[in-house]
């Protein structure tokens, strides 16, 4: 008998997934298979994919600025991301029923303290971007105490989101406002963390879509003084491209997510959220993997330094080729924009 105001400490994981009606299996099922199968491949992906972006970083002289700190953290949280996955894939199943209440709130932990950091250092970076863009400064330029502090911002966060619910956010000792999804997590988390990604959503919706304007307007003065230059024309159509890709890539990844994670907040009973919550979190996963893509194999000096890495080799340069560099300056989804006038580099911004 459940009793109000009565806290429940002691009772098993079973107890909790009855309350709340989420099925705990005793054996394998083939969908527990599946998801177990696709889950450990994507780990392994995000794992080794953002080893490499780190070791570049690393590794490349070039990469050793401020604006490439944000985008080698954003692989370290992809990374944390993979591992947190992967402990998720090892503890899941008729395992999960064998989990003591702390190791179902590290693993549940884990895994939002990963992915907040992600989707927060994405926040990041778009800010950064977009503090480049308007004061017209190479990346270079960027103050490390800024970004270093942005970092710190980020885990701090991260990580009080993620503590939160095994200290105060649960639901032990109010059984009628457990979650579906996560039968220990109150109702109420959920709500907060699926609302909070769409506001980081919005707010790089609005960042990006001021830098892509800003730039298309100066794209168009300068085109006043070199008329039917074809590379203004450029320009603009790889910004558009550039910010689809990162939007994009968000909406795919994230929306399905937090869109039934909002469903259980809410308390929606007749939304079967159960059905899908498993793939729609693999698919948030993939997001790490995505990033990667996204934001650093875009860049070409970052493929060149991922070739050397891999073929274990050290590719020399020509004097020529040296000349001719034009590094991305900002790692990942990024569009060069020099932008001449009377013959004079006005600008030379990256997104």
């Amino acid at each position: 008998m459940v009793t109000m105001g009565q806290c429940y400490y002691n009772e098993t994981i079973g107890f909790f997934y009855n309350n709340s009606g989420k099925e705990l299996s005793s054996h394998w099922r083939p969908k527990d298979v599946v998801v177990v199968a696709l889950g450990l491949t994507v780990s392994v992906l995000v794992l080794l994919t953002n080893l490499l972006v780190i070791a570049a970083i690393a590794s490349n002289r070039r990469f050793h600025q401020p604006i490439y700190y944000l985008l080698g953290n954003l692989a370290a949280a992809d990374l944390f991301a993979g591992v947190a996955y992967l402990f998720l894939m090892f503890h899941t199943g008729p395992r999960t029923a064998r989990l003591s209440l702390e190791g179902w709130f590290l693993r549940q932990g884990l895994l939002d303290t990963s992915l907040t950091a992600s989707v927060a250092t994405l926040l990041a970076i778009a800010v950064e971007r977009h503090r480049s863009v308007m004061a017209v400064q190479l990346h270079s330029r960027l103050p490390r105490g800024r970004v270093v502090m942005l970092i710190v911002g980020v885990w701090v966060a991260a990580l009080g989101l993620g503590l939160l619910p095994a200290h105060s956010w649960h639901c032990l000792c109010a059984l009628d406002r457990c979650s579906r999804m996560a039968p220990l997590l109150s109702r109420s988390y959920l709500a907060v963390w699926a609302l909070s990604s769409l506001l980081v959503f919005l707010l790089m919706v609005a960042v990006y879509t001021r830098i892509f304007f800003y730039v298309r307007r100066r794209v168009q003065r300068m085109a006043e003084h070199v008329s039917c230059h074809p590379r203004y024309r450029e320009t603009t159509l790889s910004l558009v491209k550039t910010v689809v890709i990162i939007l994009g890539a968000f909406v795919v990844c994230w929306t399905p997510g937090q869109v039934v994670l909002l469903l259980d907040g809410l308390g929606c009973k007749s939304c079967n959220v159960l059905a899908v919550e498993k793939y729609f979190l693999l698919l948030a996963e993939a997001n790490s993997l995505v990033n990667a893509a996204v934001y650093s194999c875009r860049d070409a000096e970052m493929r060149r330094t991922f070739r050397r890495l891999l073929c274990c080799a050290c590719l020399r340069r020509s004097p020529r080729e040296s000349a001719h560099y034009t590094s991305s300056a900002q790692g990942g989804a990024s569009t060069r924009i020099m932008l001449p006038e009377n013959g004079h580099p006005l600008m030379d911004s990256t997104l």
